[in-house]
């Protein structure tokens, strides 16, 4: 199922760069709509929620981080009622996951040299991402509201990454070291407390640096012909890479990245079509 999805939205990928190509004017006589040279730079800044999807299944909650950059628009044209752009950005992101450390009852694992703690281990990675999104708005251009939607590749390039824990990952206290008769390491302490005893992930290093997905996007737009653009925006990020090796000779099968992101965007103009015909 998962080939089968990310054949799909591989197909979507390169779709969308095509149909944008084909928005693009070679000349005005070939224009089926009304043609734009809008262009329009500036900054954004936003929270991203993320987690990873490890198969073997690792039970998170969403991990918390800032992100903010550039963000540069095209505008090419306007056919019928639909405001054709696309949008790229280069950004700073706080990624990452939150592990919850749950016993048989779905309670929080108390730390077993100090039950007044429980355990916890989150692990933030720091990227930068470069979205190339195919935007389609309806509303004004110039001055009002807009609403639109955004699709379309992104990639991702690994810095560094910290991890917090009140627990040393690589005491054999807290490592299951399950043998190969399916026991459990003598030293551990959680074997008939915790309900998950997938542990790799916690000392791993991230082996692909460069990461890939889809987004999706959807906000409003308000513009100022003096002012410039404000946008908010929430768009959701997919990832079709993974951190670790997914062979069958490696630990995990899956471990990409699942991305929502709520950001604020304000663009000033560089270059306007000269048509007082658009609002």
């Amino acid at each position: 199922m998962r080939n089968v999805m990310k054949g799909f939205l591989c197909c979507v990928v390169k779709a969308v760069p095509l149909y944008f190509l084909t928005l693009l004017p070679l000349n005005t006589s070939a224009q089926v709509g009304e043609y734009r040279t809008d262009f329009a730079i500036g900054v954004n800044g936003g929270y991203v929620l993320s987690n990873v999807a490890f198969v073997p299944k690792v039970p998170q909650s969403m991990f918390g981080g800032v992100t903010g950059g550039i963000s540069a628009r095209y505008t090419c044209e306007k056919y019928f009622s639909s405001i054709c752009a696309v949008t790229a950005e280069v950004n700073y992101a706080q990624i990452g996951w939150k592990e919850n450390i749950l016993t048989m009852n779905d309670q929080p694992v108390p730390l077993h040299t100090d039950p007044s703690q429980n355990l916890s281990f989150s692990r933030k990675m720091t990227y930068v991402q470069v979205p190339l999104l195919a935007r389609l708005g309806w509303g004004r251009e110039r001055n009002g509201f807009q609403g639109f939607i955004h699709l379309g590749p992104q990639i991702g390039f690994y810095l560094n990454d910290k991890t917090e824990s009140n627990f040393d990952v690589r005491d054999p206290a807290f490592n299951p070291n399950i043998s190969e008769q399916g026991y459990f390491g003598p030293e551990y302490q959680y074997a008939n407390v915790r309900a998950n005893h997938v542990v790799a992930q916690d000392t791993m290093a991230v082996e692909n640096k460069f990461d890939y997905g889809i987004a999706v996007g959807a906000g409003v737009e308000y513009s100022n012909p003096h002012m410039g653009h404000f946008v908010i925006e929430g768009r959701y990020y997919y990832g079709l890479g993974n951190i670790y090796g997914s062979t069958k000779r490696d630990y995990f099968g899956r471990s990409n990245f699942g991305n929502i992101v709520i950001k604020c965007t304000y663009l000033f103009d560089i270059i306007k079509t000269k048509n007082s015909k658009i609002k």
